[in-house]
């Protein structure tokens, strides 16, 4: 009996769904994308995300691994509006597929000094567990956990309101971004320091380079991110016991340029309406119009 009493609760530590597997902290709102970002005013200028040169990475540093994870630029997409005569008005939406992410990891040796970063493919097949993007989870699931997101709705404390009373070529302002980020199915509000540059020509904006002067900070426990051997199957060992190993929560870094988007450089409304057909043939001189062939 005495042996069953130890032994019990070992076998609940390694069986999926029993132990301490519970997130240490409330799970963020379950949902699977945010809400397109609209303009806030009807002056915004509408920026699409060059996909040729966008770059979204993390870094997960802990005192005996440091990982960096990235994405390709094409898997960043987004747009973002931005008002000139009130930068408060400014909202966006970023998204990126992280399918392709790829793991980097350095690893401390015996004197205590981080070897040379390398690529380890069971670093990465444990991280598409983690995340539940594995090729053994369903199409349709995989595809919604790919999806990461980051919607700009509130703009705090900006070094400048009103680009227009800037001047010169490149005009830099920062800012607090407060948004909804999107990871694994769910989503919490965060918010970080953003520096937005804007090139102009004249008085035309060419573009905007936008990047995190801060990383988001996401934790892991909160988007139920958490050791898995395969999909919908928990690991023995939780977040907790690998935290020395891993760290519990990741920077995330944005770094984009956006260009105006000709689509929405006016609305539908505003366009002109056609002319008015005028008849085949009028009367002229107050006679009746005749059809052809007389």
């Amino acid at each position: 009996m005495k042996l069953l009493r130890y032994a019990l609760p070992l076998v609940l530590l390694a069986v999926p769904g029993c132990g301490d597997d519970k997130p240490a902290q409330p799970l963020a709102k379950k949902t699977e994308k945010l809400e397109p970002a609209k303009p806030k005013s009807m002056g915004a200028m509408t920026f699409a995300i060059d996909t040729t040169s966008a770059k979204v990475e993390f870094a997960m540093d802990a005192p005996f691994e440091k990982i960096r994870g990235k994405v390709p630029a094409k898997a960043v997409t987004g747009t973002v509006h931005v008002d000139l005569d009130d930068l408060s008005k400014t909202t966006g939406l970023v998204h990126v597929d992280i399918a392709e992410l790829e793991l980097f990891q350095r690893t401390a040796g015996e004197d205590g000094e981080f070897g040379e970063e390398i690529k380890s493919d069971t670093q990465n097949e444990h991280a598409r567990n983690w995340l539940e993007i594995g090729p053994d989870a369903p199409e349709d699931v995989r595809a919604k956990n790919a999806r990461v997101e980051f919607s700009l709705k509130q703009i705090k404390n900006p070094s400048a309101t009103d680009i227009k009373t800037l001047k010169g070529d490149s005009r830099t302002v920062t800012f607090v971004g407060s948004g909804d980020f999107l990871l694994h199915q769910r989503a919490a509000t965060k918010e970080t320091k953003i520096e937005m540059t804007l090139a102009f020509k004249g008085d035309t904006v060419e573009s905007i380079a936008v990047k995190t002067v801060e990383p988001l900070m996401i934790g892991l426990d909160e988007y139920d991110v958490r050791p898995r051997e395969a999909f919908g199957k928990l690991a023995a060992k939780t977040l907790e016991a690998v935290a020395p190993k891993v760290a519990k929560e990741a920077a995330v870094s944005v770094e984009f340029v956006a260009k105006p988007d000709p689509s929405a450089a006016k609305p539908a409304a505003e366009a002109k309406p056609a002319a008015k057909a005028e008849p085949a043939a009028e009367a002229k001189a107050g006679g009746e119009a005749k059809p052809s062939g007389y």
